[in-house]
C-alpha cells in the first residue's frame, strides 16, 4: 500500500485504496463542475480532485473505501491528486486500521493498568462506581478502550482516550504522592472518569467527528451526567463525595474560557487539571515534532503554544 505520507509529486498511483472522508461537487471558475475529496489513511489526509466526471465509474459516498488511480501533483505548496479512475472498495478488499490513525501503545496493557487502579481505590463508594463502568459494564469499556480523545489537537486515534486517561490517572498518582492534601481516592477516580464524556461527544471512527450532543452538550457536562445518574442508581453514596467528584469532572479545564462550567475549588480538581492539560499539551507537542521533518530544528510558529517551537538536541 501507498501511504500518503509516502506521497510525492509527479508520483502515480495504481488501484490504491484510500477512505472517502469528504465528497463535494463543486464549480469551478469557468462554470465547470469537478468533484472535491478529501482522502485518507492512518498517516493523514490529502486533498484529491476528479475533473472529468467520465472517470467516476461507479457510485460512492463519504466514508466509503474506493480505488484509486491518480497522479500526484503540487498546488499551493501542497500536494493534491488528479484522480483518472475511482470506484467503491468492497469489504475484505482493505484492512480498516491502514486506514485510522491507531495509537502506539498496546491496547489491553493499557486497559489492565486502568482495571489494577480500579480495583486499588480503597473508598467503597468511589470503587463501585468505578467498577461499575471500567469493569462490569463490557459495551462501555469496549467503546472506551477503542475511541478517540479528540478530534484533532491531542490524542485523536484509535485508542486515544485510554491512552490519555492512563497518562492522566499516573499523573495524579504521582502528585498524590508528593502533596499529602490530596484525596488519592477521590483524585484517582475523577482522573478515570474525567473524559468519559466523549464516547459521546465524538462519533467513533471513521467519521471521529462531533455528534449533535457533542456540539450542544459537551463532553464535560455528558461525562458529569452520566457519572451523576450511577450515583444516583447506588445506594448511601454520600452526598458531599458525589458532589466533590462531579466538581473535579466539570472543573477540569481550569478555565471558564475553555469550557469548563466551574473552576476548580479543591486540591483535587486543581490537580487533575494540571494533570489534564500537561498530558494534553505534551501529546500535542509530541504529535507535532513527529510530524515534521526531523532534520529540520525551528517548527516554526505554533497557535496552540503561541510561540516558535524549537526541536531539542538528542
Amino acid at each position: 500500500m501507498r501511504f500518503i505520507q509516502d506521497l510525492r509529486e509527479n508520483d502515480f498511483i495504481k488501484n490504491e485504496i484510500y477512505l472517502c472522508k469528504s465528497k463535494q461537487t463543486l464549480t469551478g471558475k469557468s462554470g465547470k463542475s469537478y468533484v472535491s475529496l478529501i482522502l485518507q489513511d492512518k498517516t493523514g489526509t490529502i486533498d484529491a480532485k476528479i475533473w472529468d466526471f467520465s472517470n467516476e465509474i461507479e457510485q460512492y459516498d463519504s466514508m466509503d473505501f474506493v480505488h484509486i488511480d491518480a497522479r500526484v501533483n503540487s498546488f499551493q505548496d501542497s500536494l493534491q491528486l488528479n484522480v483518472s479512475k475511482i470506484y467503491k472498495g468492497r469489504e475484505g478488499e482493505y484492512y480498516p486500521e491502514d486506514y485510522f490513525p491507531v495509537t502506539t501503545k498496546n491496547v489491553e496493557t493499557m486497559y489492565n493498568e486502568i482495571k489494577d487502579f480500579v480495583l486499588a481505590i480503597k473508598e467503597p463508594n468511589l470503587k463501585a462506581l468505578a467498577e461499575y463502568f471500567f469493569i462490569d459494564n463490557k459495551e462501555f469499556v469496549k467503546s472506551f478502550k477503542n475511541h478517540s480523545a479528540a478530534k484533532s489537537v491531542h490524542h485523536g486515534f484509535v485508542g486515544g482516550l485510554l491512552e490519555h486517561t492512563l497518562s492522566v490517572v499516573k499523573l495524579c498518582e504521582y502528585y498524590t504522592t508528593s502533596y499529602p492534601i490530596l484525596n488519592k481516592d477521590l483524585l484517582i477516580t475523577a482522573a478515570l472518569f474525567h473524559d468519559i464524556g466523549k464516547l459521546e461527544e465524538l462519533s467513533s471512527f471513521p467519521e471521529n467527528d462531533y455528534t449533535d450532543d457533542g456540539q450542544l452538550l459537551g463532553h464535560i457536562f455528558i461525562g458529569a451526567n452520566k457519572v451523576s445518574n450511577q450515583i444516583q442508581n447506588m445506594s448511601k453514596f454520600p452526598e458531599k463525595l458525589s458532589n466533590e467528584l462531579i466538581h473535579c469532572i466539570l472543573a477540569h479545564h481550569g478555565e471558564l474560557e475553555y469550557g469548563s462550567p466551574k473552576k476548580p475549588a479543591t486540591a483535587e480538581a486543581m490537580a487533575l487539571h494540571f494533570a489534564d492539560n500537561t498530558d494534553a499539551k505534551m501529546q500535542t507537542m509530541t504529535e507535532l515534532l513527529n510530524s515534521g521533518d526531523p532534520k529540520v530544528e525551528w517548527m516554526g510558529y505554533q497557535r496552540l503554544f503561541e510561540s516558535n517551537i524549537r526541536r531539542s538536541i538528542k
